[in-house]
C-alpha cells in the first residue's frame, strides 16, 4: 500500500466523519501531524468532539488549518484580534505564518489571552479563519529565542514542504518480514562523552543523541561510519534527549552529510542546543581548531526540527511511537518512550537523569504504560557514589560562601552554563534573600544570562514551586536584581580590578576555555578567593587537576604558556550534581514501573557501568548489561 493509498483511505474516512456543510479543501500528512484544511474552520471550532472523533478513528494526531483562500489579511485580523483581546492579556507581539494559516500570540499573562477553556481562541478563529496560537512573552528577552523563531518564520515555506516530505516517508507502510528490535552502541557506553545509540527495527532506524567528547582530540565523535548507520538517508528519525553537547553536539554534522529526516526533541532542549552548538563553533574558531560543520547545518537542523512538550505521544517511524517525559537533569531533558510495533515492545532511553526534586525540577518519571527494556544512565553508579541532598549541599555553599566573604575575598564558581548555573543561582538569591549570607554582587560572565532568558521562556518546564511562585504569584528567583550580566570585556576588566568581595558565576565548567579563566589568572594566587566546584569534573581537565590538589597549574596568559601558583582556597561543593547519584539510580529502578525484563547500562566510567549493573541484577533480579561501544544487543 503507498502513501498516496494511505491518503486516499483516509480523506474518504474523514469525508464520511465530517458532516457536507464543512468544505475540505485538501487532507495532507506535515511531520507526523495529518492536516485537513477547510474553509470552514469555524465550524471546527464550534463543534470539540469533531476533531476528537477523527482522531480516534484515524489513530493520528490531526491539525485543523485554514484554506488560504478564507484567511483574512492580515493587516485586517490584527486589528480585530487586538480588539478582542482584553488589556491585561499584555499582548506584545502578533506574527502570521500564511504557510500555516497560523497566528502567533505573544502575550505576558498567556491564560488572559486563551480566555476561559479558550473561548477567546475560538472567537478569534471565527473572526478572522486565522488559527490562534498563545506563547509567554519572555520576562528577559532571548537573542537565541528571538533568532530561532524568527528564522523559522523566514523559512516557513521551505519547512513546509520539508514536513510533507517526512510525513510521507513515515506513513511508508511496514513489511511482513521477522520482527525485531535492536539497539547498537555508538558512543557513550563505559565512558562519558559522545552519546549516540540506534534502535533498529525491521522497518526503521532510530538514532537517539549523537552527542561529541569536547575534551577528546582523537575519539571525539560517535562510531557514524558503520554499515548499520550508513547511508544517513536511511535514518528515520534522530531523537535528542538533552541539549548538552555530549548528547547534542554532532546533530547538524548528520545534515552535512546528507540526512535530510527529522530531529525530535522538547522546544526548550532545540533551543539551548542551538545555543551550545553556535557557542562550541565559536570556541573551537577562536582556538584556531577545525570545525566538523558550520552554522548552516545548525540552520539545517532547525528547519527540520519537530518539538514535542512532555507526555506528547507521535508516530516518528513506520513503526515506532515516541513519548518524551521529564528527565530533571537540564530546562527540556527528556526520558524518551519508544513504543514499537503495535504493542510488540517498549523501550526507555532515560537520557542523564535526576531523580530527586532540584530547586529546578520535578523528579525523572518512571512510570510508564508499557515497558520491556531500558536504556539507562550511570555517570555516579560506582560503589563510593553517593551525594549530599540538595538541602545539604545549600548548607554547604553557605558555608564556603560565609568563610569566603568573612576575610574579603571572592568566591569563583565554574559552572556550566545550562543547569547548574540556574541551581546554583537560586540557592544563592534564597540564601540572600534570607539574610543567611551578606549580599554582595553576584556576576554572571559567559553564556550564563543568555542560558537563564532561555529557562524564563519556558517556565512550564521547571518544577511545580518555580511555577506557582512565577504563575500564582509573579515571582521569579531567577530574575533576581542581586544577579548581574557581566556583558563586555571592559565590565569584566572592572569587576576583576574591585577589591570588594563579590560572587562569580563564569563558564566553563570544567575550566578548559571561556571567561572562567582570566578570573582564574587575576585571582589564583589570591588566598583570600575561593574556587568552588559544583559540577562534575572530567579526567584531564584543568579543572580535574585544580580539584585534585595541584599547586602549579598551567594557564595562557598574553598568548604564552606559563605556571600560576594555586594560593585560592579550592572547594568541592558536592550535590548540585544534575545526574543522580548510586542511592538515586537504585531507587529509579526499584520503583519503576512496570518492572523492565532487562536494563543496559551507558554513560559511565567503565567500573561505574559494570558496577551498577552488577548491583541492579543482584538487587531486583533483573537481567542488565553493560556494553562496550560498537556492541549490539538484540532485545526482540
Amino acid at each position: 500500500m503507498t502513501v498516496d493509498d494511505v491518503l486516499r483511505e483516509i480523506k474518504g474516512k474523514v469525508r464520511g466523519i465530517v458532516p457536507p456543510s464543512i468544505e475540505i479543501t485538501d487532507v495532507e500528512f506535515e511531520g507526523p501531524l495529518l492536516v485537513i484544511y477547510t474553509k470552514h474552520p469555524h465550524k471546527f471550532a464550534d463543534d470539540e468532539n469533531l476533531v476528537r472523533q477523527l482522531a480516534k478513528t484515524l489513530q493520528k494526531r490531526i491539525t485543523i488549518r485554514p484554506d488560504p483562500s478564507v484567511l483574512t489579511d492580515s493587516k485586517v485580523a490584527e486589528k480585530k484580534i487586538k480588539a478582542l483581546m482584553p488589556e491585561d492579556a499584555e499582548v506584545t507581539n502578533l506574527y502570521f505564518q500564511p504557510d500555516i494559516g497560523e497566528v502567533i500570540i505573544e502575550a505576558v499573562k498567556p491564560g488572559v489571552a486563551i480566555g476561559k477553556k479558550g473561548s477567546l481562541l475560538n472567537e478569534i478563529k471565527k473572526e478572522v479563519n486565522w488559527t490562534p496560537h498563545v506563547i509567554r512573552t519572555p520576562p528577559i528577552q532571548s537573542k537565541t529565542v528571538n533568532e530561532i523563531r524568527a528564522f523559522l518564520r523566514t523559512v516557513s515555506e521551505e519547512r513546509k514542504d520539508i514536513l510533507r516530505k517526512i510525513g510521507r516517508r513515515l506513513h511508508r507502510g511496514v513489511s511482513d518480514n521477522e520482527k525485531f528490535v535492536r539497539i547498537t552502541a555508538l558512543g557513550g557506553f563505559r565512558e562519558v562523552g559522545r552519546s549516540c545509540s540506534l534502535l533498529h527495527t525491521q522497518d526503521s532506524k532510530v538514532l537517539i543523541d549523537v552527542g561529541i567528547d569536547v575534551s577528546s582530540d582523537s575519539n571525539g565523535s560517535p562510531y557514524l561510519h558503520l554499515p548499520e548507520v550508513l547511508p544517513l538517508e536511511t535514518i528515520d528519525a534522530v531523537v535528542v534527549t538533552h541539549a548538552h553537547l555530549d548528547h547534542s553536539g554532532l546533530v547538524p554534522l548528520l545534515y552535512k552529510y546528507g540526512y535530510d529526516g527529522p530531529t525530535y526533541c522538547t522546544p526548550p532542549t532545540r533551543d539551548l542546543m542551538t545555543l551550545l552548538q553556535m557557542d562550541y563553533l565559536k570556541v573551537a574558531v577562536a582556538d584556531a581548531k577545525k570545525t566538523p560543520y558550520s552554522s548552516e547545518h545548525i540552520r539545517s537542523f532547525l528547519k527540520h526540527c519537530i518539538t514535542l512538550n512532555y507526555g506528547d505521544t507521535t508516530d516518528i517511524a513506520p513503526d515506532v511511537r515516541l513519548t518524551f517525559h521529564n528527565a530533571g537533569h537540564i530546562l527540556g531533558s527528556s526520558v524518551c518512550h519508544f513504543h514499537i510495533g503495535e504493542g510488540l515492545y517498549n523501550v526507555v532511553f532515560t537520557g542523564d537523569i535526576k531523580y530527586e526534586r532540584t530547586w529546578l525540577f520535578n523528579p525523572a518519571v518512571n512510570r510508564f504504560p508499557r515497558l520491556e527494556a531500558v536504556i539507562m544512565e550511570s555517570t555516579y553508579g560506582g560503589k563510593e557514589d553517593h551525594q549530599p541532598s540538595r538541602k545539604e549541599a545549600v548548607e554547604r555553599l553557605k558555608d564556603i560562601v560565609q568563610r569566603t566573604l568573612k576575610y574579603k575575598g571572592k568566591v569563583l564558581i565554574p559552572v556550566f552554563a545550562v543547569g547548574r548555573s540556574q541551581e546554583v543561582m537560586i540557592a544563592l538569591e534564597s540564601l540572600m534573600r534570607n539574610g543567611e549570607i551578606p549580599k554582595v554582587p553576584i556576576y554572571l560572565d559567559g553564556m550564563i544570562w543568555e542560558a537563564t532568558a532561555i529557562h524564563t521562556a519556558y517556565p512550564e518546564y521547571l518544577n511545580n514551586h518555580l511555577r506557582s511562585l512565577i504563575f500564582h504569584k509573579g515571582e521569579n528567583p531567577l530574575l533576581s536584581d542581586i544577579f548581574e550580566r557581566v556583558d563586555s570585556y571592559d565590565m569584566r576588566q572592572e569587576v576583576l580590578a574591585d577589591p570588594d568581595p563579590c560572587i562569580v558565576l563564569a563558564t566553563s565548567g570544567m575550566i578548559n576555555g571561556g571567561p572562567i579563566m582570566e578570573y582564574l589568572k587575576s585571582w589564583a594566587e589570591d588566598e583570600k578567593c575561593t574556587i568552588a566546584f559544583v559540577g562534575y569534573q572530567a579526567e584531564g581537565t584543568l579543572g580535574r587537576k585544580i580539584q585534585k590538589g595541584w599547586r602549579e597549574i598551567p594557564l595562557t596568559v598574553a598568548g604564552k604558556m606559563t605556571t600560576i601558583k594555586m594560593n585560592m582556597n579550592v572547594e568541592t561543593c558536592d550535590g548540585f550534581s544534575g545526574h543522580s547519584d548510586r542511592g538515586q539510580l537504585l531507587n529509579y529502578v526499584g520503583n519503576m514501573s512496570p518492572k523492565p525484563e532487562r536494563i543496559i547500562f551507558g554513560h559511565g566510567e567503565e567500573s561505574k557501568c559494570l558496577e551498577i549493573s552488577s548491583a541492579v541484577h543482584r538487587r531486583y533480579g533483573i537481567n542488565t548489561a553493560a556494553p562496550m561501544n560498537l556492541e549490539t544487543i538484540r532485545l526482540r
